[in-house]
Formats: structure tokens, C-alpha cells, sequence
């Protein structure tokens, strides 16, 4: 799985798991005295959480950009090399139709 996929699997899963706790707990068959008390154990937990995703999504982020950095570099290399392969075919063709052209003209000289 790429490092963008995981990173959004991982903070689905984070979000979905507190919304599942949350739905559990207000569906839960619980007096309101003993449901308030969990809800507020859930969210005194929450900060801790949204670091543990925050850490996760700079981890990523990261990740991300140090591999669009090597892609690229690895691209810019690409394209001077082709650009490089494009100027050296051009000259060569240059240099052929040079030496070809003054055949061509003396050849029609004698006509």
C-alpha cells in the first residue's frame, strides 16, 4: 500500500473508530449519570488521540515529500539526459545533410 493510502487508511480508521465509540456509548443501554462519565473519559482521551493522528499525518507527510523530491530529481536527470540524446541527433543530422547538401547543389549545377 502506498505511503498516501496508508496515511488516509489510518486516519479513517481513527475517525471512524471514535464515531463507533461514540454511537456505541449513546446507544448503549446506560443511565445518563454512567454514559456522561464514559462520553467525558472519551474525551479527555481525544487530545491524545488527535496528537497520535497529527504525529501520524506529518509522519507522512514527510514521506510524501521526500519522495516527490526523489521522483524529481530522478525526472530532471531523465529529461537532461533526453535533451542531451535530442541536441547530439540534432547536430548529427545537421552535419549529414551539411556534407549531403553541397552534392545536391553541385549535382544540379551540371544539368
Amino acid at each position: 500500500m502506498s505511503d498516501r493510502q496508508s496515511g488516509g487508511f489510518i486516519g479513517g480508521l481513527v475517525i471512524g473508530a471514535a464515531m463507533g465509540a461514540v454511537a456505541g456509548l449513546l446507544m448503549a443501554p446506560r443511565t445518563g449519570r454512567e454514559t456522561r462519565r464514559i462520553l467525558k473519559k472519551s474525551a479527555d482521551a481525544l487530545p491524545e488521540l488527535v496528537e497520535d493522528l497529527s504525529t501520524t499525518v506529518h509522519l507522512q507527510a514527510d514521506r510524501l515529500s521526500e519522495t516527490a523530491l526523489v521522483n524529481w530529481d530522478q525526472t530532471l536527470v531523465r529529461l537532461r539526459d533526453a535533451i542531451t540524446a535530442g541536441q547530439a541527433a540534432s547536430r548529427q543530422e545537421y552535419e549529414q545533410l551539411s556534407q549531403s547538401a553541397p552534392m545536391a547543389s553541385n549535382g544540379s549545377t551540371q544539368e
